[in-house]
């Protein structure tokens, strides 16, 4: 039995586990589990993660952890009860966890492992929290450590700042939100702007010395030097090297790494220099033989310097080589760091070409306890402390020091009866009072132990050395009274001996007999002289004698007057026990001489401060004791003395000392008589403020007060305990007294002068700390009435001066944070004053961020949920004073333009953000009563009205994204719930108020503006959050968008007839609004509409206007990514459902669909948007936009703008041709008007005739870089029309220089010709505008059927390439998924004028082939009824499909929708015509271009030859005969008899032009290929034979004749034209689609395979070894061939090659004529055909031999007999199909099974065939009246100067057909009827109405 649990409420699963029992819940190890229920070993119950599914699982399984449960019952909520930190921790770990692997997804490499190892690092830190075993300190330390890198982390991955406190996360909740601002900004700016560190430190660690010459021990010694001040800042840090150059002790860190501790920012600073001074150890010359001396002296080396700024780019100099100079001259070793530093070259030089010292320096920041956590390994090794001289900047109480600094300067010695100079050594004792050497206390510096003795470097021969050697001596306090320095001078010998001889001595005694210390400076010492023998070790025998030539200045011992040496030291003492100043002694030993008391005090002021702080206690012992001695004598003397040293501890190098003085004042201080004189003094003081004309000594008193009060207070408290609290009234009275005074003097207004307001500001500034002295002898409420009455006093004026009224803020400041202002009994006091004063600078703007501040403190106090009577009342008392203007000076500071410097900025941001703060936290803790008394207040409706319009205003600020920072989650979910509790309750009393007659538009309008912005606020959409977040969100606040969203439909019914007022203006925000993800938000917020629909309707009739800001607002808010398929789906079904009874129903009904379908294009542009690349799929969703906006909602504005954004695509697709189409839409619209358009888009205010202008000459470039060069022509003639009219010749000359150029490049470029292919998009997953739709799309540049196959693949990643051609059925239209189904089709050109004229060069019929095309052809060859095995071409039929486009290609889109398919059948004998047919052209073509030398190489003649022929000796054609020349079939279908006769004049025409191409291939076959060629003549007489033809009449000659090709009328590439019967009339011809052999190659196929849809022919004729292997070479010397054809006229080989036909013609009418003439004929004879034309006469005559014009697809070829059926002939044209098929790539589509080529105008053969009347030409003008012109064509409308124009842009002509576009001047009035037949035609369609006027 299921039981719910008690205890086990949270527990953590340590295993995963599969549901696979009943009602199992899955669970992953690491989630967290609510566990609800229990029964015998599982717990029912959810994962936090998806608290939504619910079931069991194993106990085993869960880990159970202590928790708290809230709200216990069915919406319990569990809360573990661990460390705050350990729950923060878990819960990042797991978001991070999930954004870590997306990461890795995303490649973000760095931050991947960055992150990794940062979560090992705080997994490691939480196992440490866990276990518990931490003490306090290192708990604290470790907690820091976690928060450290939890917000590093966050940071990182853009997640929220968490607000925090001791480490722990704060719930806002519990604090007020004025704390929590400062929380979070305090994290803020922690993260953003790190501290400056005011304390540095310098790591030396010394490598080694690198020398060619060494061999001697050295030292080195650091130091740092002030090149400004030239003196030395440091102490030395000294290390000996070893022979080598390597540190002697390298196992000891501490002996050669040091760190110079205690620089200031200060010392940071170029002028600031690390000096190294090197000293060898060893003989006296550097040079010296070994064995010349045995002495070791100290001699100079070498010395290096470094500036320190050369580090302060923080990177570590680890390997740094110094270079190692050495001075000129020894004399001047002293000052060679300052020569190397000032440069002065010529004083020293480099040591050795290579010495050089190797160091390692680092900077370090921070304070030393920072430096020694962060760099623990250093410390942890071992690492000497140089310090700075003398006390560093901020003097320690506890620091304990006594050293004294000795320097060694210089000395004046005489010869001493020598040739030359001494080498003088000096050598240093201590000895102390008993004549003792004292030990270890002369240090040389630091990483050297102190050493006994010290011996100085020796100059060699100089008499007057100087050393400047600095040394410390750290002598005990005890040991200093009587002891002295002895100097004892010796001359060092260079021979052999090396003696040392001593020669004199100097001494100097540490302490004066006074007490006080030597002082510091240069002492010039007396050089006693003395025997070398002597013995100084009885000290008493010359401390007689003087030791300085200043003490002789009084003395008469001529003696020592007389001697002239002399040496030089200089002392400074650094200690904080022993001083050197007199005055200092004289007052503390003031009873043994109180003559001098008087003296002492007028001098204290002159003595040092630090000798005072140092005797702090015994000072104020003394001041204390002269008081109780004689108050009257010396009252007025000892307060100014403790004045002045009160004052001395607020400077800042001795603040440190205030503890101190508190610790004397608490424990010490005994003065129980004290207070009264203090008062007494202090009184006499502040009577006198206002009269003093000097105010300097008054406000050094008045700064004072803190201490003089605890003075005061303490002596009355000790006074107190010693009689029992006598006299209490009476030290009342003087208190009150005293105030009074202070009172008077606060409430003087300076007049003139500005003395009397600085002591004011002087006595405010301190005041404060007076409070807490004052509460310790004072009741609370006294303390406060007595502060209140004080600040209550001080001058209201706010003109006075500005320093006093900041001062006076400042005060108040402190006051409010002071211990007093805390107590709710003072607070309530004080409150009055300090709003009154705050108010007053809110009102000025003045000083507003300490008012702030202020403000911020104030509300700290005060906790949400205080329900206490006294805060009520608080916040009564703030909000009718400091509501009001709180919301003023909000709206008065975000007015202001941001300041522009970086830190005023952020100091502009926190004023915003804490006054914010202020008011959201005043918000809060108001309470119904608060509302309702706020809004009872207000005296008139416009004062409420001003109000509500000022509070509005103020949301819609603190709503701004800009208010917070983005990672400010917290603090904006704070506002946000502050803001809709707060509208909740002005919303009533905009309902009470503003209503019905009352109705105030504007206040209703902000409040709509308020709630629609606030909905759309980002930090509000939930579904962007992690599920944890959204979770927390929910628990705290719910989803605030419903709340609000649910107010809104609330107010919005309330409005009644008002609701006009909003439409449509509100229409696009509530649109908004409804766009969000939020079902019960759409649920809500949708009704709106048909509201709004329904006013509407009753207003004017209709909602005109309701659609048309629906479908303008639905652009842009779905173009940024809101809104989605559901509520598409939404929007129709609720507003379907609400307008179903109503009367405008129908009207309804179509607003809403033609929305919904808007919806879905828009939609689905959006997803296609998302794409990288450019791609169709794109395109074709703009194209589908664009057409919507225009055909259904005619949106003009709208759709220009697509057209852009189409172009724009085009461009970045570099479809040039589509973009310049594209681009033609806008021009369109325009007229060659002066009408002024205004600024739109890119354009900018101009006129419509320059903006079209603009136009013309963009599309022109376009259609130049598309190299659609016909189409630019027209366009550059209507612009030039415009210039000649404006008589503009210069830009007139440069546009037919243009239109010259575009005329070269058609006949200088080559132009590709590209494949077309058919795509078919079936399944449900298609995009609304391509799904169940056929499209045939214009390929790309050399793109062939695979590429294009894998390109839309590509598109389409998820689409299933369907395998066959056929139409696929129901289940795929309605499949959910997606097909596509490709394959390739053939162009069927519209202009066949110039397609038909002979002489016109490729490079122009190249563009007619492939452009203005509306119709495609594909065909599929099937087999019906019984298949013959023998001959399959019997049954062999072909389905020809033909595909009408609703717009030609190319267009605005290199893919076009299918409009109509037709079907149609052709017979197994019309697709046998139709193949000879194109093989013959085929040949014709090849042996014409091989004639005129037109082919690189024989080889593509070769390959056809050879297919032809050998196929037809294994069977090719003969298969024909057997199928269609056989009794049996000409019986069966009479109604063939024309066609059979026509398939064998085919066969014959074949024959002959084979015996004619071998002529040819005869001349120019190479000599390799003759036996081929030979092969071939043979197999062409079997052939012969097989075809049943006999020799041809003698007149046909056997050698090859070259067709003419000289006709002035015929281009380099044409053919000739052919004739009609007369000889005289050219017919219109046209020849098959030209595809240069080079580029293209396709061939039709009937094979026994072609009833397969895709065929493959591996068959090969017989032939012998040679021939074969000839053949094979030519096969692999052409290339790649196309797959094989079925055409029974091939051999294998030859189906491996399709040479395509060209627009070369065979023959011409004209030479075949002459040749008639002369008995000769040029070519074989064919059965003469009819020209048919669109009517039915016939023409032409019977006379034989003259040659008969047959249709224009065959090229004219002679023929002997006339054919018996030469006027039956019905086809206008005859039709071949192109196949996709590629010579140079081999590419098979689905289509290659079709079974002919052409390009033209399909034609039946005979008219009789109903299936193919489709075809007919009577139908084809019919076609095209119907078919409307798109209107982006560049059709000519009316032209003043006509001019021909390429087909693609112009009308077919259904008569007789132009030429191709002649010389501008030649046939323009020619083209002008056509133009002007073409428009009664086919009438032209307007364009759209102009209805956006200034576009």
């Amino acid at each position: 039995m299921w039981i719910p649990t008690e205890h086990e409420k949270y527990g953590v699963v340590i295993a995963s586990f599969r549901a696979t029992v009943p009602y199992g819940l899955s669970l992953e190890i690491g989630d967290t589990v609510q566990i609800l229920e229990k029964c015998d070993g599982w717990y029912r119950g959810f994962a936090l993660k998806n608290p939504n599914i619910k079931g069991i699982f194993p106990s085993s399984y869960i880990h159970l952890k202590n928790a708290c449960v809230k709200n216990k019952g069915q919406f319990e909520m569990v809360i573990p009860t661990e460390d705050s930190v350990i729950t923060e921790m878990t819960s990042t770990l797991r978001d991070w966890g999930t954004m870590w692997k997306q990461l890795y997804v995303r490649n973000e490499g760095d931050l991947f492992h960055r992150l990794w190892h940062i979560m090992n690092e705080i997994l490691d830190l939480r196992r440490q929290v866990l276990v518990g075993h931490l003490t306090h300190d290192r708990m604290k330390d470790v907690k820091r450590h976690i928060t450290a890198r939890l917000d590093w982390g966050n940071e990182q991955l853009g997640l929220d700042l968490v607000p925090r406190k001791e480490y722990a996360m704060v719930d806002p909740e519990d604090i007020s939100i004025t704390e929590l601002y400062r929380l979070m900004e305090h994290r803020h700016r922690k993260k953003d702007t790190p501290v400056q560190a005011s304390s540095h430190h310098l790591f030396v660690q010394m490598k080694s010395l690198m020398c060619s010459n060494l061999g001697e021990e050295l030292e080195v010694i650091f130091s740092l030097f002030d090149s400004k001040e030239n003196r030395p800042i440091s102490e030395r840090f000294f290390l000996r090297l070893n022979r080598n150059g390597l540190p002697k002790s390298p196992e000891k860190p501490e002996r050669h790494c040091s760190l110079f501790v205690d620089l200031g920012s200060s010392e940071l600073r170029k002028d600031i220099y690390i000096t190294v001074h090197i000293i060898r150890i060893g003989r006296m010359g550097a040079g010296e033989k070994k064995n010349a001396c045995s002495v070791q002296y100290r001699r100079p080396f070498g010395c290096a310097v470094l500036s320190i700024a050369d580090l302060l780019t923080g990177e570590t100099k680890d390997d740094l080589i110094l270079k190692v100079y050495m001075c000129n001259t020894e004399s001047e070793w002293y000052q060679i760091h300052e020569n190397i530093i000032k440069k002065l070259n010529a004083r020293y030089n480099l040591t050795g070409s290579n010495a050089g010292l190797a160091v390692s320096l680092q900077l370090l920041h921070g304070d030393i306890e920072q430096i020694r956590r962060e760099y623990s390994s250093v410390f942890t090794h071992g690492v000497s402390i140089t310090r700075k001289l003398g006390f560093s900047n901020i003097i320690m109480p506890g620091e304990m020091r006594n050293d004294l600094y000795i320097t060694i300067e210089r000395g004046e010695f005489e010869k001493g009866g020598k040739s030359v100079a001494r080498n003088v050594e000096v050598t240093m004792y201590i000895i102390d009072s008993n004549g003792q050497n004292l030990k270890d206390f002369i240090s040389f510096g630091s990483g050297e132990p102190p050493a006994n003795e010290f011996h100085s470097f020796v100059l060699y021969h100089n008499n007057s050395p100087r050393w400047s050697e600095l040394l410390k001596l750290p002598i005990p306090v005890d040991k200093f009274r009587g002891s002295h320095i002895r100097f004892e001078f010796r001359h060092c010998s260079t021979k052999e001996k090396g003696e040392k001889k001593l020669f004199g001595f100097s001494f100097v005694p540490l302490m004066q007999e006074d007490g006080r210390t030597l002082p510091d400076g240069t002492h010039e010492l007396i050089v006693h002289k003395c025997e070398e023998n002597t013995n100084l070790q009885d000290s008493s025998r010359y401390l007689r004698l003087p030791f300085s030539k200043v003490s002789l200045l009084g003395t008469n011992n001529q003696a020592i007057k007389a001697t002239k040496e002399s040496f030089w030291i200089t002392s400074f003492l650094c200690s904080t026990k022993l001083t050197q100043n007199g005055d200092m002694l004289d007052l503390l030993k003031w009873r043994t001489h109180p003559d001098k008391i008087t003296g002492c005090l007028s001098k204290i002021k002159e003595i040092d401060g630090s000798e005072i702080v140092k005797f702090l206690q015994d000072t104020l012992d003394t001041l204390f004791g002269i008081l109780d001695e004689n108050s009257q004598k010396y009252g007025s003397k000892v307060f100014d003395s403790l004045v002045h040293i009160i004052n001395l501890l607020q400077d800042s190098k001795f603040h440190h000392f205030k503890p101190v003085m508190d610790t004397y004042i608490e424990s010490h201080f005994a003065g129980a008589l004290a207070y009264r004189d203090l008062i007494k003094v202090l009184k006499w003081y502040v009577d006198r403020i206002t009269e003093a004309e000097r105010q300097e000594h008054i406000q050094e008193v008045l700064k004072a007060q803190e201490y003089i009060f605890k003075y005061i207070v303490q002596s009355r408290r000790l006074f107190s305990l010693a009689t029992g609290g006598q006299n209490e009234e009476e030290f009342r009275c003087c208190i009150q007294e005293l105030l009074m005074s202070v009172r008077f003097f606060l409430s003087q207004e300076s007049k003139g002068s500005g003395a009397l307001s600085q002591s004011q500001a002087v006595f405010l500034s301190s005041f404060p700390a007076v409070y807490s002295e004052l509460l310790k002898l004072f009741d609370v409420r006294e303390v406060a009435n007595l502060v209140h009455d004080t600040l209550g006093s001080l001058p209201t004026i706010m003109h006075v001066d500005d320093s006093l009224q900041a001062v006076k803020l400042q005060c108040i400041g402190k006051t409010v944070e002071s211990q007093l202002y805390t107590n709710p009994d003072s607070r309530y006091i004080l409150l009055p004053v300090v709003l009154h004063h705050l108010h007053m600078h809110l009102q000025e703007q003045k000083d507003l961020i300490m008012c702030a501040r202020i403000l911020s403190n104030i509300f700290c106090l005060i906790k949400k949920n205080s329900s206490e009577k006294s805060v009520l009342e608080e916040i009564d008392v703030i909000v009718t004073s400091l509501l009001d203007i709180l919301l003023r000076t909000i709206l008065e500071i975000t007015s202001r333009p941001q300041p522009s410097g970086s830190a005023m900025r952020l100091q502009f941001q926190d004023v915003t953000g804490e006054f914010v703060a202020c008011l959201l936290s005043l918000l809060r803790q108001m309470t119904d009563r608060h509302y309702q008394q706020l809004l009872d207040g207000f005296s008139t409706k416009e004062e409420l009205r001003d109000f509500l319009l000022q509070i509005f205003t103020v949301f819609r600020i603190l709503i701004r994204p800009e208010m917070f920072p983005k990672d400010w989650t917290v603090m904006r979910l704070v506002a946000n719930n502050v803001i809709i509790t707060t509208v909740l309750y002005l919303s009533d009393a905009l309902r009470k108020n503003f209503l019905n007659e009352n109705f105030d538009y504007k206040i209703w309008d902000s409040y709509f503006y308020l709630a629609v912005i606030f909905i759309n606020q980002l930090c509000l959409q939930l579904e962007m959050f992690t599920p944890s977040k959204k979770k927390k969100v929910l628990e705290k606040y719910g989803d605030m968008r419903v709340t609000m969203g649910c107010e809104i439909f609330s107010m919005w019914q309330n409005l009644g007839e008002h609701k006009l007022h909003f439409i449509p203006a509100l229409i696009g925000p509530f649109l908004e609004v409804t766009l969000i993800p939020q079902p019960d938000l759409r649920n809500v917020m949708i009704p709106i509409f048909h509201d709004m629909m329904d006013w509407e309707q009753r207003r004017s009739g209709n909602f005109k206007q309701v659609e048309a800001k629906l479908i303008d607002k639905l652009d842009s808010l779905m173009s940024e990514g809101k809104g989605d398929e559901t509520y598409r789906e939404l929007f129709n079904s609720i507003l379907l459902k609400k307008i179903e009874r109503e009367t405008w129903r129908e009207s309804g009904v179509s607003l809403i669909a033609t929305v919904t379908r808007l919806m879905e294009r828009l939609l689905d542009y959006r997803d296609c948007m998302k794409m990288g690349e450019v791609d169709g799929k794109k395109i074709g969703c703009t194209v589908s936009l664009l057409n919507f906006y225009k055909t259904e909602l005619n949106k003009e504005e709208m759709y220009i703008r697509y057209i852009h954004k189409l172009y724009d695509l085009h461009l970045k697709a570099q479809n040039f041709t589509e973009a310049a189409y594209t681009l033609l839409l806008y021009d369109e619209l325009l007229e060659w008007s002066d009408r002024p358009l205004r600024e739109f888009l890119t354009y900018p205010m101009q006129t419509e005739w320059q903006r079209k202008e603009y136009l013309h000459l963009t599309i022109i470039q376009n259609f130049d870089r598309g190299k659609c060069w016909e189409n630019g022509i027209i366009l550059c003639r209507k612009i030039a029309e415009q210039y000649e009219s404006y008589y503009d010749y210069r830009n007139l000359s440069k546009m037919r220089m243009m239109e010259a150029s575009l005329y070269d490049k058609i006949m200088d470029q080559q132009r590709l010709e590209p494949e077309f292919f058919r795509v078919g998009f079936y399944g449900k997953k298609f995009p609304f505008f391509l799904r169940n739709k056929e499209f045939v799309c214009r390929g790309h540049d050399y793109e062939r059927l695979e590429a294009f196959q894998q390109r839309m693949l590509n598109e389409f990643p998820h689409a299933i390439a369907m395998q066959h051609a056929n139409q696929p059925d129901e289940t795929i239209f309605q499949a959910e998924a997606q097909y596509l189904q490709i394959y390739a089709v053939t162009p069927i050109p519209e202009s066949q004028e110039v397609l038909q004229r002979e002489g016109i060069p490729d490079n122009i019929k190249s563009f007619y082939k492939v452009n203005h095309i509306w119709r495609f052809r594909y065909d599929r060859p099937f087999h019906k009824g019984t298949k013959d095995k023998e001959n399959e071409f019997k049954s062999l039929w072909v389905e020809r499909t033909s595909l009408i486009l609703v717009q030609s290609l190319p267009g605005i889109s290199r893919w076009f929708e299918v409009e109509k398919r037709e079907v149609v059948e052709m017979s197994p004998l019309e697709n046998a015509i139709e193949v000879l047919e194109n093989k013959n052209q085929q040949l014709k073509t090849l042996i014409s271009q091989c004639q005129t030398r037109q082919m690189q190489n024989i080889n593509p003649l070769t390959m056809c030859l050879n297919g032809v022929i050998d196929a037809a000796v294994n069977g090719g054609v003969s298969r024909y005969q057997e199928a269609f020349f056989v009794k049996e079939y000409i019986l069966n279908h009479p109604e063939d008899g024309e066609k059979i006769t026509r398939l064998r004049e085919l066969m014959l025409e074949q024959a002959q032009i084979l015996e004619f191409g071998l002529a040819v291939h005869e001349k120019f076959v190479p000599q390799d290929m003759r036996p081929l060629h030979k092969k071939l003549v043979d197999q062409f007489f079997v052939m012969k034979s097989s075809l049943g033809i006999q020799e041809f009449s003698a007149c046909i000659q056997a050698s090859p004749v070259h067709f003419p090709n000289g006709s002035p009328r015929v281009c380099r590439n044409s053919a000739p034209a052919s004739m009609s019967p007369d000889g005289a009339r050219v017919i219109p011809r046209r020849s098959p689609l030209s595809y240069p052999a080079v580029n293209r190659y396709s061939s039709s196929s009937l094979s026994s395979q072609a009833s397969a849809e895709v065929s493959n022919i591996t068959g090969q004729s017989e032939s012998s070894d040679e021939v074969f292997n000839m053949q094979r070479m030519l096969f692999n010397h052409i290339g790649d061939g196309p797959l094989p054809r079925s055409d029974p006229n091939l051999s294998a080989p030859d189906k491996a090659v399709n040479p395509t036909p060209s627009s070369w013609s065979l023959d011409s009418g004209k030479e075949a004529k002459n040749m008639l003439d002369s008995g000769k004929l040029i070519s074989p004879p064919v059965p003469p055909r009819p020209t048919q034309t669109a009517s039915p006469a016939r023409h032409g005559t019977s006379v034989s031999p003259s040659p008969a014009g047959r249709s224009p697809m065959k090229g004219s070829m002679q023929s002997f007999t006339p054919s018996p059926v030469e006027y039956h002939s019905s086809g206008l044209i005859s039709n071949s199909p192109v196949l996709s098929g590629s010579y140079s790539s081999g590419i098979s589509s689905l289509s290659r099974c079709s079974t002919s080529e052409t390009s033209g105008f399909e034609n039946p053969v005979n008219e009789q065939t109903v299936s193919m009347s489709t075809y007919s030409v009577p139908e084809e003008p019919v076609r095209k009246e119907s078919k409307t012109p798109p209107p982006y064509s560049v059709y000519e409308r009316t032209l003043r100067r006509p001019a021909p124009l390429p087909h693609s842009l112009s009308i077919p002509v259904t008569s007789e057909p132009p030429a191709l576009p002649p010389k501008p001047l030649l046939a323009r009035s020619t083209n002008l009827e056509n133009g002007s037949r073409r428009t009664e035609q086919v009438p032209r369609p307007r364009p759209l109405p102009r209805k956006v006027s200034q576009l």
